[in-house]
């Protein structure tokens, strides 16, 4: 558990009501991590949505089965949301979570978040416009990387 002030210095929870962000708090835990750590790999079941207090993240996806044919498809900064799969079915990491610099996170269990859910609506509407335009933002950003990798071929 961490305090509801911490969820509220950060726009993503902005449009929740204390009520909710305390709600969230309970089922959140901050951790340290060291670079290089694996958050989470792409095909496992999501077990939290993460946000990124401090440090750095990159995600990464796996083109042909072979760990070593990787592709930077997001770069999560201070700030930002990132397994935002813990609210999209089927629940499913799409990318895989590496560390790139030491970092702090907010772990929020994905299941206790659905349950929540499930009883708010509301709650649960405010979070699947903030995860869809996320969702959106990642998109784009792996146009761009797609747009420079063709004309670098």
């Amino acid at each position: 558990m961490i305090s509801p002030e911490i969820l509220r210095r950060y726009p993503f929870f902005c449009c929740l009501s204390e009520e909710q962000q305390k709600a969230i708090a309970m089922v959140t835990e901050e951790m340290r991590v060291d670079a290089g750590k694996e958050l989470f790999l792409e095909g496992q079941p999501v077990e939290a949505l993460y946000l990124l207090v401090e440090g750095s993240v990159d995600l990464y996806y796996v083109a042909s089965g072979d760990p070593k044919d990787q592709f930077l498809v997001g770069e999560i900064g201070s700030g930002e949301p990132f397994a935002i799969s813990a609210m999209i079915e089927p629940y499913t990491f799409t990318a895989t979570a590496r560390v790139a610099a030491p970092s702090r996170v907010l772990r929020i269990d994905a299941k206790a978040l659905r349950a929540l859910c499930e009883v708010d609506c509301k709650l649960g509407y405010a979070l699947v416009k903030q995860v869809a335009a996320m969702a959106i933002e990642r998109l784009h950003f792996a146009r761009v990387q797609l747009a420079a990798a063709r004309k670098a071929a």
